[in-house]
Formats: C-alpha cells, structure tokens, sequence
C-alpha cells in the first residue's frame, strides 16, 4: 500500500496526507464514506492521502467538521499550498506573511494580494494550464494575511497600464477593477494609480515590493522572469524606499485613483464599449 509508505516529513503535502489517513481510520470511516460525508469521491479521498493531489481549503474545513479534527487540517493545508508556489518565490511568501508594512510598486499586473480568482487564473495560464487550479490556490491562500485580526498595513502603487492591459477577458478585468474598488474599505489598505500623464518615473525600473516588520530588518524584493530578488541590505533598502516615496507622491490620490478605476471599469470594460473600442478614461 502506496499510503502506508508515506514519510510525514518528506513534505506538507506528504504529512497533509498522512494525517488524514490517520484521523479517516481514527473514524473507522472507508475512503468512499468520508468522502459521501466531505462531498467528493472516495478516490480523490485516496489520491491526497497518497500525495497524488493537493487539497484545497474548503475541502480542509470540510474534513474538520466531518472528523472532529479541530481545525488541523484548516491549519495544514496553509503550509501545502505555500508549498505549491514556484521555489524562488517561497522564502518572500513567508517573509510577506510575516509583514507588518508592504508596500509594492506594479507596473505591468495587479498585486497578487489583490488579484481576483478570474484574473490570476488568466495570469498563471499564460504559458502552462498543467496544474492551474493549485497554482491559483495557492495564490489565493497569500491573501489571508489580509484577512487576519490584525493585518498589515498595504500600500499599492499601480501604473495606468496595468487598468488597461486586458488580462483574460473585458468580463475578468470589470471584476478585478470592481475588487479594487472594494478594498477601499479596508483600513488598513490603500490603492493609487500613477497616470501615464506623470511622465517619467522612480518605477521606470520595474515592479517592487518593500517589507517592514516590527523587529526585523525592512526587505526590498524585486524579480525577473527567472526568479526574484530579495535582499535587507541597507543600501537597496533605502534606494527603494526612496523611489517608492517618489512614487506616491507622483500617483494620484486615493480618491482619484478610485474614480480613475471606476471610469475605465465602466468605459473601457462596460457592457457597451465605445465604438472602435475607444474607452472613456
């Protein structure tokens, strides 16, 4: 039996499954019971806990309430999906995790931390659909950190272009511009939008990211479309830091960064475009 072979420290993954196969015996249940219970089939059951296939948060919270597990595998399935993400961009993950303070600088796309479903789908299946659905999973397990009692404080600068590069559909990019626009009321985060009209700027570089935390060094991270660059070195820090403060000052404010969202929403990527597909922004 494959899942008996199973080394719980191999990986979260590997231990994710192990647990599960221990608590589903705990339970005298069989595979195809637990998963009548969690509402899947018992072969999906069998293939996370060999390893096979990687859960997903609802199913975790699903298995504590049907095996009385007190939130074990709410907790595990964190750890599995930080994981799923690409190796060099694990170590900023859990440092972002951690944050009391980001501020990031985008250029080209929407933050990850604001990305809706529909939109980081469009964006992590660009090149390579294989294993898609734990990809965006695993995207969207990073957003918890805003869903905490006490979350950081986030700071987004996004160039004009990233409203107006359509990424997936005119359907998606309505969607993650009215998220945008939701998250305005949230305390503790603030979005502008800096207008091609400012000309050039301190972010002609490229997208950035600056951490602080409450007792830890501040960290710059930075990437390329091999893997990314994370550094506390004071010198980069205070490049960065500097350049960020340039580019909020650049930005519009608050306000009008919400009513230059709402326009393009709505005249760019509303039900009825303007004819030859000129928006109104």
């Amino acid at each position: 039996m494959r899942s008996r072979e199973l080394d719980p420290s191999a990986s979260p993954l590997d231990y994710y499954g192990y647990e599960l196969r221990r608590a589903r015996e705990a339970a005298g249940l069989t595979l195809a019971q637990l998963g009548s219970i969690v509402f899947c089939t018992g072969s999906l059951i069998g293939q996370i806990e060999t390893a096979a296939k990687v859960p997903q948060r609802d199913f975790s919270e699903r298995l504590d309430a049907a095996l009385g597990t007190g939130g074990l595998f709410s907790r595990l399935v964190g750890l599995v999906l930080r994981s799923q993400l690409p190796s060099w961009f694990q170590p900023y993950a859990e440092m972002e995790a951690k944050a009391a303070y980001i501020s990031t600088f985008q250029a080209q796309l929407v933050d990850g931390l604001l990305q809706t479903e529909a939109y980081a789908r469009a964006v992590l299946g660009v090149r390579n659909e294989s294993g898609l659905d734990t990809r965006v999973a695993a995207r969207m397990e990073r957003q918890r950190v805003l869903e905490r009692e006490h979350p950081p404080a986030v700071w987004v600068v996004l160039s004009e272009a990233v409203l107006r590069q359509e990424v997936g559909s005119r359907e998606v990019m309505r969607e993650q511009l009215a998220h945008l626009l939701t998250l305005r009321e949230r305390q503790w985060l603030n979005v502008q939008v800096l207008p091609f009209e400012a000309g050039a700027h301190a972010g002609l570089m490229g997208s950035f990211a600056i951490l602080r935390f409450d007792r830890d060094p501040d960290i710059v991270y930075t990437e390329d479309f091999v893997q990314g660059h994370m550094t506390a070195n004071p010198q980069p820090v205070r490049e960065g830091s500097v350049r960020y403060d340039q580019l909020q000052a650049a930005a519009l404010s608050s306000e009008d960064s919400a009513a230059l969202i709402s326009r393009m929403m709505e005249g760019r990527y509303g039900n009825e475009p303007e004819p030859g597909g000129r928006d109104m922004a």
